[in-house]
């Protein structure tokens, strides 16, 4: 058994999929996703380098958002491979230790961006709860020890839960159901009891996803008692606007990650491509639609945007 487990750990080859009875429409398929990562790796650098540039934006609520736009971006890069690899190359084929990384990456990107979001609802919060306290509570040493904490947290939680597949041996398919390695895809396919990688993996999205949805809804239930409590209504409503935009990064995050579980629920009455492209999708949203949505509601990200492209036009 030993040798078996030895040759399942270095060796195997996992076979990634496309697009489930679409294979031979793979190339069309990739010209809307070539589409959506062009579109985030952009948008998602023009506001790294909008906030790294202008002076203006130096500024707690910023500094989240460049911690945001590095998330997305690296979110991006962990499928972006595999995934136009299957559809321009018919690329399927991936080792176990470079599906264990892509898995563990992907993971990483998707805790910090939820540890990310709740940040900057606690950032809107104290914004609005105690504006005259708000540049001593988040001053840049402190926002510098959150970003460390998010990573610190994000490798100690996911770490455990990837790490324990490497005793899972592999006897059946090796048809990976995604164009990227999904977690509990992979254990689909052990002929070992994975009852104690089910119970990390639901632990480790309980602790980190779980408990920042609730710490920010908490948050806002906080927010809107602050600011029903202001007598002007011209006030209530400008304290509101300030949250837009972080209230629909925190829905284009939370939706399709509840879709997606949805789906899978529910996968035998959805047709196969359904499943698969939704799986493909909901890891491009959040990068895509973010800078988007701060570059519209936000205008000192728009002024800066700009400013960014009219110079290099210039």
């Amino acid at each position: 058994m030993s040798n078996f487990q030895n040759t399942t750990s270095s060796s195997i080859i996992f076979l990634l999929t496309g697009v489930p009875g679409l294979e031979d429409f793979h190339i069309w398929i990739s010209i809307p996703f070539c589409f959506l990562y062009i579109t985030a790796l952009s948008g998602n650098s023009l506001i790294l380098s909008a906030i790294v540039t202008q002076p203006s934006l130096h500024e707690p609520m910023y500094y989240f958002l460049s911690m945001l736009s590095t998330t997305d971006l690296g979110l991006s890069i962990s499928t972006l491979v595999t995934m136009l690899g299957i559809f321009w190359f018919d690329a399927r084929k991936i080792s176990f230790n470079a599906c264990l990384s892509q898995m563990f990456f992907i993971k990483l990107f998707t805790v910090m961006e939820s540890s990310v979001l709740l940040a900057m609802a606690f950032d809107r919060f104290v914004a609005i709860s105690k504006p005259l306290s708000y540049a001593t509570i988040l001053t840049d040493s402190r926002i510098a020890q959150i970003g460390v904490v998010i990573v610190i947290r994000g490798t100690l939680t996911l770490t455990p839960m990837v790490a324990l597949l490497k005793r899972l041996s592999f006897c059946r398919s090796r048809v990976l159901h995604h164009s990227y390695c999904f977690h509990p895809d992979v254990m689909k396919l052990s002929c070992t009891d994975t009852r104690i990688n089910s119970a990390v993996g639901l632990t480790a999205l309980i602790t980190t996803a779980g408990v920042d949805s609730i710490l920010i809804l908490l948050s806002y239930v906080l927010i809107i008692k602050t600011v029903l409590s202001i007598a002007s209504p011209e006030e209530r409503k400008k304290a509101f606007s300030t949250c837009i935009s972080h209230i629909g990064a925190v829905a284009i995050f939370y939706i399709p990650l509840i879709s997606l579980s949805f789906v899978h629920r529910f996968e035998k009455q959805a047709p196969p491509y359904v499943h698969t492209m939704i799986a493909n999708t909901y890891l491009l949203i959040p990068p895509v639609m973010n800078p988007i949505i701060y570059s519209v509601k936000t205008r000192q990200i728009r002024r800066a945007v700009i400013k960014i492209l009219h110079s290099k036009d210039t």
